[in-house]
């Protein structure tokens, strides 16, 4: 718990430039405000200099430093999250929030402009920080947040400084003009001591492919529930979904050195999920790649997972692990149904052959690991089984 101090009403609070659709269809120059919150201030921004940051009094040096950075605006309206965002991060810590409002020059129809303008953001906060480093502010902690294309900033400016910033977290990186560039004209692993990010909309606007030390692929990584599939999807993504999935999103952002993590959306409103682990062992002489498909039965319903954000690795005799998030939970589980393919249909089919596979659930069940050994899996054919309890073995 803490404090919220109410300020003298004559204090002056700043908020996030207000645009509308016209302003967009014109056009609109960058121009680049930062709004800073701290326990002091949860609800009331004060305007953070850029030449002379250190004359505000509640910009405190010593604390960490948290900088929340939006993406395209085409509507040109603030986004929706901000105000429970910041609060709920305040919650978690004492802290300074930097909201970085570039609303003019993310408000544009015209995407590409928008895109120009993130080196600039990048050069204005790079600009920031080094006056923070100059006196005595620990780059190491240091958490940059981008949403959108406020990810590919936070990455600019991680590149700045040569990876010494301490986090970046992104949330549904932007992938138009970025996806299939090299790590220097987008956010990578090397743009800060650890870079982690939040996949939603990779199938539309988003990026698809790995970015971070760890990424995480939300429902699969493509459209959420309850989200249109449209150019706005992307745009909209923290406000057509369950407003819970903020706090889901500040409880991620407390847990530096989470490897088991998984968004369930759909949980917060509908069917319980189930999550677990798939590990497969195969003895092919040589290695493949490919996507599962995997299905679930309890003799009524099922339950299904589908394993293709990326291609998987197997080979012979190194045990291959996923973490899966199938669509429901259907318990007891009385039949597995596997579907290997490579998405290469152009070429000669492949055979899997697998040595063991074994699924344990992640949560807490009455039944333990179940297994199956000894099992051919040919390309684009489904094959179903009974799985047995693991035995205790080395395999």
């Amino acid at each position: 718990s803490f404090c919220v101090c109410v300020l003298p009403a004559a204090q002056e609070c700043e908020e996030m430039t207000d645009l509308d659709l016209k302003h967009s269809l014109s056009g609109t120059s960058l121009s680049v405000r930062l709004l800073l919150y701290t326990r002091v201030n949860v609800s009331c921004a004060q305007l953070l200099s850029h030449r002379e940051p250190f004359r505000n009094p509640r910009f405190n040096l010593s604390s960490p430093s948290t900088f929340l950075i939006h993406g395209y605006r085409p509507t040109g309206s603030p986004p929706v999250w901000l105000t429970q965002f910041v609060q709920l991060l305040l919650q978690r810590r004492d802290m300074n929030v930097i909201v970085v409002d570039w609303n003019r020059g993310a408000t544009n129809i015209n995407y590409w402009k928008v895109v120009d303008n993130t080196r600039k953001v990048a050069a204005n906060l790079t600009d920031l920080i080094q006056k923070m480093k100059e006196k005595g502010a620990d780059l190491g902690s240091i958490h940059m947040i981008g949403v959108s294309l406020g990810a590919h900033i936070s990455g600019f400016t991680g590149a700045n400084f040569k990876g010494s910033i301490g986090r970046i977290t992104a949330l549904d990186p932007a992938g138009p003009e970025f996806n299939g560039q090299p790590p220097s004209e987008r956010l990578d692993p090397s743009d800060a001591q650890f870079v982690e990010a939040l996949h939603t909309d990779m199938d539309a606007l988003g990026y698809r492919d790995v970015l971070g030390h760890i990424d995480y692929y939300a429902n699969g990584g493509a459209d959420q529930p309850g989200c249109p599939r449209t150019i706005f999807s992307v745009l909209i993504f923290f406000k057509c979904t369950n407003p819970k999935l903020l706090n889901c999103i500040v409880l991620f952002l407390d847990e530096q050195k989470i490897f088991f993590f998984f968004l369930n959306i759909k949980n917060l409103t509908g069917p319980k999920l189930l999550n677990g682990s798939v590990d497969i062992i195969t003895w092919n002489q040589k290695t493949h790649w490919g996507y599962l498909t995997i299905k679930l039965s309890d003799g009524q319903e099922e339950a299904q997972v589908e394993l293709n954000h990326k291609s998987l690795m197997f080979e012979r005799f190194v045990e291959s692990s996923v973490l899966a998030q199938f669509d429901r939970d259907v318990q007891p589980v009385k039949e597995i149904s596997l579907k290997f393919c490579t998405g290469k249909g152009l070429r000669p089919s492949k055979k899997l052959r697998l040595l063991r596979i074994r699924l344990t659930p992640l949560q807490n069940h009455l039944s333990g690991p179940l297994c199956r050994y000894d099992l051919l899996l040919e390309e684009n054919k489904e094959v179903t089984f009974r799985p047995i309890p693991c035995e205790d073995s080395n395999f």
